[in-house]
């Protein structure tokens, strides 16, 4: 295992093996935690990557296991090690969103749906200055300021040199008629979105209203895909209070199916294109 794995990813790869070798053993979580003194929630928060695992609990857990090869468990407990690291993104205060962040920095790919703005990977310093402010109105200034940091710090995955993010957006057109931040901010992000919809890891699809119902009308979704057979897709649902994230092979296959509909009501990337850059002039008029 590589020395650059983030310590989301290294959460998530430990607690699918450390799920998988419990579940040879045919023990519960309940079993588990009983027999090695933790909590239930514990057990299950480790094997679900949520929380910090400890090369302790490591050894302990192939010890009831009964893992016999010591590579394997040296390299698990490698994999503790850097679930313990910090991301750059822990160096920001009042970041929520530090596990998806995390997700993201490893992605290869993510395919989006957004409803109602442009998403953040794609967004101007501008454009999310007047998100930040509409969307978190009781946020201090420094708390917003860092906020739009991050925002353009996660970009840098999209400029890349070598191996940029794959990034395949479907946005809805209410997305382009919202005017955030007012006419100039929106002349400015639509012209930035119009150029990067050439580069050849983007694709951009504008949904237009006129495409009536569809999959995407209960809100914004992410399809996050990874080059390592290892890391399962993750669905990611961004809501106000706390986000969600899907694992389970059947919640992913019913969002990646839900995604193929909506590709195919959207417009093709060059309309899509052209739609943005009449928008993008009509802001700058008047």
């Amino acid at each position: 295992m590589g020395a650059d794995v983030n310590p989301t990813i290294a959460r998530r790869r430990l607690g699918a093996e450390l799920r998988r070798l419990r579940e040879i053993t045919g023990m519960t979580t309940q079993q588990v935690a009983a027999r090695l003194l933790m909590s239930q929630p514990k057990i299950s928060l480790m094997e679900n990557g949520r929380r910090v695992i400890k090369p302790r609990d490591v050894r302990d857990l192939c010890g009831l296991y009964g893992v016999q090869d010591q590579r394997h468990v040296d390299h698990l407990m490698r994999l503790a090690g850097e679930s313990g690291r910090q991301g750059w993104w822990n160096a920001y205060e009042d970041v929520p969103y530090g596990a998806y962040i995390g997700l993201e920095a490893e992605a290869a790919a993510i395919r989006s749906y957004e409803p109602m703005v442009i998403p953040g990977l794609l967004q101007t310093a501008a454009y999310a200055r007047a998100v930040i402010a509409g969307t978190i109105p009781h946020a201090t200034a420094e708390q917003a300021a860092t906020r739009l940091q991050v925002r353009m710090r996660r970009q840098d995955r999209l400029r890349a040199p070598v191996n940029p993010l794959r990034l395949w957006v479907v946005l809805d057109e209410s997305a382009l008629r919202r005017a955030v931040g007012g006419r100039g901010v929106m002349r400015e992000q639509l012209d930035h979105l119009s150029r990067f919809s050439t580069q050849p890891h983007v694709t951009l699809q504008v949904l237009p209203h006129d495409a009536g119902a569809h999959p995407g009308v209960s809100g914004q979704f992410s399809l996050l895909e990874f080059v390592d057979a290892t890391d399962v897709s993750v669905v990611y649902l961004e809501r106000f209070t706390s986000d969600l994230y899907l694992e389970k092979r059947s919640d992913v296959q019913r969002y990646s199916d839900m995604y193929a509909h909506l590709q195919a009501q959207a417009l093709s990337p060059d309309s899509t294109r052209h739609l943005i850059e009449e928008a993008a002039k009509a802001y700058g008029r008047g």
